[in-house]
């Protein structure tokens, strides 16, 4: 009998589990229609130049990505009454160089310059390359972005009334940055691409709506992110809360955006900087970053996201280890066996039942993000890529969780404490993993989309 009550207790727990992580895909699928289904004009697209905050659109370069020069181009046709593009790259050879200074000779009226040159402020080459025009940002408003990112004209003009908007606001705390869920475009036929773009699509928007929408920590991923740099000049990257009483161990601290260098993912620790150590929140505009995703192999796709959750164990342990637990298959297996325990309900029954209206909430969100529903022609390729992805989560994780170095770049690396990562010269088992896997075309090339108007920019 106590055998049967044990069964009987992990059985109601396993169903309250299942609930609860339906009802947070819930909250991120209407979240979704909420804030993306609908996307007005700003009215600071049409204000006076003088009466609107200045903006320093930052966008670090390295090669030639795929889409690069409509990326790049998305950033001068921006409709806000003052900004300037500051582009860097880290050496005078770099592949992006002729097409970022065929822009600036396309777009005269529009203030943008490029650095050429990197100051090494630590192991990560992005913080890098940014440092310089960071620093020579003639705005306090920075809006960084990657270059694999394009953005709709009435982006900018929404972010900076989502940035400043809110701040008179006395039930509100300030918001100190503001960012956009990613949304993948691709145009390779390869396997890795095609998961790619169902992943970012559909479960890990979901999710990462419904994480900001209840808003209880920072979750932020740093394709495109506006700040203030006066915000980041007071931050020291130890994730404790600022003393700004003179004195003490705060006036041993460096300060600024240098100070990130030393992390993997510095966009995350930004945002969680600014969270808990000035105390500050984060917002979502109504846009989306269109993230063009390059031709990306099945093994690429397994080791970015392996890399990525090696970078979060270290950063957030509990939430990595329970990360399995909120995916489609294993909940399905958890609330499979709690049904047939409870009431003897077919499995398979409710196999069907769950994997269909997963799906169903999955496609509304892509919906949601895209405003149309997945194209009928491109429906049967989505939906095998989106199962793939179901299927890999768990043997990824699996071989994510028992390791610390990671590839990025071609360089490798060693994550230490709290997301901090140090140069690896090592050639154990995953640098030979990788090489063996690794095969075919580079994630640089660049390949110019035919038809960029099939992304839907909103003019």
């Amino acid at each position: 009998m106590e055998q049967i009550s044990i069964l009987y207790s992990l059985a109601m727990v396993g169903l309250v589990w299942y609930f609860a992580m339906w009802s947070i895909g819930l909250l991120g699928c209407f979240a979704a229609r909420r804030r993306y289904r609908s996307r007005p004009r700003s009215p600071l697209s049409v204000a006076e130049p003088a009466s609107v905050p200045g903006v320093s659109i930052l966008r670090p370069l390295k090669g030639l990505d795929t889409n690069l020069y409509e990326n790049l181009e998305s950033t001068f046709k921006q409709e806000y009454p003052t900004f300037e593009i500051v582009f860097s790259v880290a050496d005078e050879g770099d592949q992006a160089l002729p097409i970022v200074r065929e822009l600036i000779s396309k777009y005269p009226n529009i203030n943008a310059d490029v650095i050429v040159g990197e100051e090494v402020v630590g192991v990560n080459p992005k913080v890098n390359n940014l440092i310089r025009s960071y620093r020579q940002a003639t705005n306090d408003i920075l809006w960084v972005l990657d270059s694999n990112v394009l953005v709709d004209p009435g982006t900018l003009a929404r972010s900076v009334d989502a940035l400043v908007g809110s701040s008179s606001s006395p039930t509100r705390k300030n918001i100190a940055l503001v960012h956009h869920v990613p949304f993948a475009f691709v145009n390779e036929s390869q396997l890795g691409s095609r998961i790619e773009e169902a992943f970012l699509n559909t479960n890990h928007a979901k999710m990462y709506i419904a994480i900001n929408t209840v808003a209880v920590e920072s979750c932020v991923v740093g394709k495109s992110n506006l700040y203030r740099r006066s915000d980041i000049e007071r931050l020291n990257g130890s994730l404790k809360r600022r003393n700004d009483q003179a004195g003490g161990e705060d006036a041993q601290s460096e300060y600024g955006l240098h100070v990130f260098g030393r992390f993997l993912a510095e966009d995350n620790m930004i945002a969680s900087a600014l969270w808990h150590e000035l105390g500050q929140r984060h917002d979502l505009s109504c846009d989306v970053a269109h993230n063009v995703v390059g031709n990306m192999s099945l093994s690429d796709y397994i080791w970015r996201r392996v890399r990525w959750i090696r970078v979060r164990k270290h950063m957030v342990l509990a939430a990595t280890i329970l990360e399995p637990f909120t995916e489609s298959v294993m909940l399905s297996v958890i609330a499979a066996s709690s049904l047939s325990v409870l009431l003897g309900f077919p499995p398979w029954i409710f196999l069907a039942l769950h994997f269909t209206l997963w799906l169903l909430v999955d496609l509304d969100v892509y919906a949601s993000l895209a405003g149309h529903s997945l194209p009928k022609e491109s429906a049967y390729g989505f939906i095998i890529a989106w199962a793939a992805r179901e299927i890999l989560a768990f043997p990824i994780w699996l071989l994510a969780i028992f390791g610390d170095e990671v590839v990025w770049r071609g360089k490798k690396y060693q994550v230490l404490r709290d997301g901090e990562v140090r140069h690896s010269s090592s050639s154990g088992w995953l640098a030979s993993c990788s090489k063996w896997f690794r095969k075919g075309k580079d994630l640089h090339d660049y390949e110019r989309i035919e038809s960029p108007t099939d992304i839907r920019l909103d003019m």
